[in-house]
């Protein structure tokens, strides 16, 4: 299937198949995509408002100057994207979801979510997370540097290595016994 028309509103796909073809200008708002393959697909210059995506595979998609508003991912694999390529992205929400190797570098992303999913070698580098909901999350090897980490919830969440020194914390919420990481970069003894 092509996306021939340059603006499509309330439809639901299922089980579309692109592998790394190129969709350009085209405008999607309130779109449900469920068991779509899009692994490599540049999407250039495209709007997605107020859509999901549930058990889709969208690894390693180019997001090239496109825009992503109130867009849920539920139960996906979103692995390697480079969402700094991406011109808006906010009130973005990932689910049960595979984000490993992806790349956040530079955005600002207040009330995130990225819950009960597996995080692993994501970068948060200079990144505002205010208000993120983290729960539950795998975030082994993730970067966690310069960040503004307010308000975010961790609970349950396991694997990550934050350094206290390195990034900006107040009212930040985590559970033990994982949060005693947070003291791995203090030079301090615990006896």
């Amino acid at each position: 299937m092509t996306f021939d028309k340059e603006r499509y509103a309330g439809e639901q796909y299922s089980k579309l198949f692109l592998t790394e073809e190129t969709v350009r200008e085209k405008m999607f708002d309130e779109c449900i995509f469920t068991d779509c393959i899009f692994p490599g697909c540049r999407f250039e210059r495209c709007r997605f408002k107020h859509c999901s995506f549930k058990k889709c595979d969208l690894s390693n998609i180019i997001p090239m100057n496109s825009e992503f508003h109130d867009v849920t991912f539920t139960d996906c694999k979103a692995i390697g994207i480079d969402w700094t390529r991406a011109q808006v992205f906010k009130e973005i929400s990932f689910t049960d979801s595979l984000i490993n190797y992806s790349n956040f570098t530079f955005r600002k992303l207040l009330n995130i979510v990225i819950k009960k999913c597996e995080a692993k070698d994501v970068s948060f580098v200079e990144n505002d997370l205010t208000g993120a909901n983290f729960r539950y999350t795998d975030f082994e090897n993730a970067t966690f540097y310069k960040t503004n980490l307010t308000e975010v919830d961790f609970t349950g969440a396991v694997n990550y290595a934050i350094d206290v020194n390195n990034n900006t914390f107040k009212k930040t919420r985590f559970s033990l016994p994982e949060a005693l990481s947070l003291l791995n970069g203090l030079d301090i003894i615990i006896e």
